[in-house]
């Protein structure tokens, strides 16, 4: 059976700091799942745990007592409103999310791309020295503690591996061995890691989606589970949502067998 669009699991609303619509609500977001027929969704707001260690001026605001003011969540009759977060990895390959809060969610979305952020990665750092962060973060992240089953892979190719130009990401990926993938994806799905789906392919030249597209493919192969995630922070990232996710089924050609469920027992 063809993998049925019926969830998103990375949704933010304005408790995080980089969404700029005062409108961006929970009641939103559970609109927008009811409107497009999707069983599951979670929240997962920006978050640091200052009980690992001391976060950045950025992720200072957005601690627990922050984030978790956003409930009680909003439920109907036909959707499941989940409460997770987006953690984070530091510049020292700490994530930010400590044993005790982990009891308190649900899905912990976390990615190894942020390295866009300054005090992650510094701007000046070349394409090269990146791709081999990116290796690094991929493999620390893999080995971390994070749960089994209820742990994302947050936009592994987003464009913010690597944006001074937007082939810079794409030149990036392409410096990744395949055998290096396969290793890392191999452990993801032993640990039943899930790979978080939200590309937009229509930004790409037909000739660059074979390199984005590539990690994908060859996570399927390792046997990972896949999760729709929008990553909206605003209503035109929720409105355009389904069509991405459409778009990345169908380049992947994923079933239902293909579904990671973090929600099931």
């Amino acid at each position: 059976m063809r993998f049925v669009l019926d969830h998103d699991y990375h949704l933010h609303t304005n408790l995080s700091s980089c969404c700029h619509e005062e409108e961006q609500t929970t009641e939103r977001l559970l609109r927008y799942a009811e409107k497009n027929g999707l069983r599951d969704i979670c929240l997962t707001n920006h978050f640091w745990d200052d009980a690992v260690c001391q976060p950045t001026k950025w992720y200072a605001p957005q601690n627990f007592a922050h984030i978790a003011s956003a409930r009680p969540l909003p439920q109907s009759d036909k959707v499941r409103f989940h409460f997770g977060c987006e953690g984070d990895m530091n510049e020292r390959f700490i994530i930010g999310i400590g044993q005790e809060v982990r009891k308190e969610m649900e899905l912990l979305v976390v990615p190894f791309t942020h390295m866009h952020m300054k005090e992650f990665v510094p701007t000046e750092t070349p394409v090269e020295e990146r791709a081999n962060l990116y290796v690094q973060r991929m493999d620390v992240f893999m080995g971390s503690d994070l749960p089994d089953g209820k742990t994302g892979i947050a936009h592994m190719t987003t464009p913010l591996i690597a944006r001074a130009q937007w082939t810079d990401h794409i030149r990036l990926l392409e410096m990744i061995p395949d055998d290096v993938f396969r290793y890392e994806f191999s452990r993801a799905a032993q640990r039943n890691f899930g790979i978080e789906l939200n590309m937009d392919l229509a930004k790409y030249a037909p000739e660059e989606l074979q390199s984005v597209l590539r990690p994908y493919f060859i996570a399927k192969e390792c046997g990972c589970k896949f999760y729709l995630g929008s990553d909206a922070h605003s209503a035109a990232a929720l409105e355009g949502a389904m069509k991405r996710f459409e778009d990345m089924v169908s380049a992947l050609d994923l079933t239902e067998e293909d579904k990671f469920c973090p929600f099931e027992s």
